[in-house]
């Protein structure tokens, strides 16, 4: 999630839909310019007794952050607590329960991008390994309960925390027991935006089932395969889901922005501090009449914060967010902005995945999300066939983008190899979370413990 540091009031106020719609604006870049920015989580946990360590404890999150430093990153503060890092590989930052991030910095290709996450693996890896910490890669903690797990000294989640149960059962376990893959990427104009959103969002799915990685809680089967996945279902419908708007035809950034005034809002940030204004109205906020900071009008600030707390299954900023797989191993955090750039950044490419869906009903869309966090790649797809089959042919038209693109690294390779991890799974048939609940049914005689062994960094 996002880490604000500086002061609100520098920045100018909002003085017409102009400034609503200047972020969306500013996305536009020419295909030469277009970047990939991959984001992706890890759980730390002690060796000793795979406990997640606390902020402030020796050895602890704190201590994690600051042994960082040694690789040039810099300290990021709110309220005197080091929460973040700033260096030439994007940002660290913490999630609620101290899932460690990396926000990855915008990039030219994916050798880059795989060569960003493995420096970035080694650095903690080797502080860890100092710090008695380990690193697990998975969608859900497979063995916590909530009150088992620390929090972050963060404003913002003081607030979301207080504010998830009066909206939905499961939003606490979205802040402290989950972590995910996701990937940012750029657009030329607002068409190219609405063909990449729908395409993205459409094919969601299939992106949750290949990476379904959350099958365990409390150490036991819970019936998932992406438990994540099921978690934002029962999140806070205001802020989740599939946006069946994106479909009609007219989608563009004015529809986005309706959508988005309409999320209610979690806070404003002054002067280093978060103001509580979970549940309240930004339309109201436009008309100074914010109850929380009666007669003030919202800062550009404000509106790119409040961008930032909706939680669709793709999200636009000034880039659009890819937002549906678990998190996993060091292969598939190569293996998601390969499979999206490979659609989305290729015009054929992008076309043809297009005629894979378009003729989807909003129906049909919303039952294959509801379906894929339990059934995976055996879930149907709304042409009847599974999605396993639509799979492969998706992995196809991916490779062909990726071809066409013709970026190459030292040794003569061209970016499609980073697709291989799903190209085997789609081969085996049966999702990550599939082949755990193999072995902890197996060899490992039901002793999650194991997973620690076999799933992390």
């Amino acid at each position: 999630m996002t880490t604000r540091t500086d002061s609100a009031r520098i920045d100018p106020p909002i003085e017409s839909r102009d400034d609503l719609l200047a972020p969306f604006v500013k996305g536009e870049k020419p295909k030469a310019d277009w970047r990939i920015g991959t984001e992706h989580e890890k759980f730390v946990y002690r060796h000793e007794d795979h406990r997640a360590p606390s902020y402030d404890e020796p050895g602890g999150i704190r201590d994690l952050l600051m042994a960082m430093t040694e690789f040039g990153w810099t300290p990021v503060e709110e309220g005197g607590n080091v929460i973040a890092l700033a260096g030439a590989d994007g940002n660290v930052s913490l999630e609620p329960a101290g899932q460690f991030e990396l926000s990855g910095a915008p990039l030219d290709h994916l050798h880059q991008t795989c060569a960003e996450a493995g420096r970035h693996l080694s650095q903690v890896k080797a502080v860890g390994e100092r710090l008695g910490l380990g690193f697990l890669g998975l969608g859900m903690w497979p063995d916590k309960a909530r009150a088992e797990l620390p929090i972050m000294p963060k404003g913002r989640y003081e607030i979301m925390l207080r504010h998830m149960p009066r909206v939905g059962s499961l939003g606490l376990d979205m802040m402290l027991r989950t972590c995910t893959i996701q990937v940012n990427l750029d657009y030329a104009s607002e068409a190219d935006m609405a063909q990449k959103f729908r395409v993205g969002l459409a094919l969601q799915p299939l992106a949750t089932a290949l990476f379904a990685n959350s099958p365990f809680t409390e150490g036991k089967p819970n019936g998932f395969l992406s438990f994540r996945s099921h978690i934002w279902s029962d999140t806070d419908p205001a802020r989740t889901g599939m946006l069946p708007f994106v479909f009609e035809d007219g989608f563009g950034y004015d529809r986005y922005i309706d959508y988005a005034l309409d999320v209610p809002m979690y806070f404003v940030f002054r002067d280093g501090k978060y103001i509580d204004a979970a549940g309240h109205s930004f339309r109201d906020f436009l008309k100074g009449k914010l109850a929380v900071l009666p007669g003030e009008k919202p800062l550009k600030s404000d509106w790119i914060d409040h961008l930032s707390t909706a939680f669709p299954e793709v999200r636009l900023k000034s880039f659009l967010e890819m937002r549906g797989a678990d998190g996993g191993r060091w292969s598939r955090i190569c293996a998601l902005p390969a499979l999206w750039v490979g659609l989305l950044y290729d015009q054929g490419a992008l076309d043809a995945a297009w005629d894979e869906v378009k003729h989807w009903s909003i129906e049909a869309r919303q039952q294959l999300r509801d379906d894929v966090p339990r059934l995976g790649l055996k879930a149907i797809t709304p042409s009847g066939e599974s999605l396993r089959d639509l799979g492969q042919r998706i992995l196809a038209i991916a490779e062909g983008g990726l071809n066409a693109r013709a970026r190459f690294n030292g040794a003569g390779d061209n970016e499609s190899g980073f697709l291989d991890p799903l190209r085997e799974i789609v081969a085996r048939g049966t999702t990550p979370a599939e082949v755990l609940l193999e072995r902890f049914n197996g060899e490992w005689a039901g002793d999650i413990d194991r997973i620690y062994e076999e799933e992390s960094f």
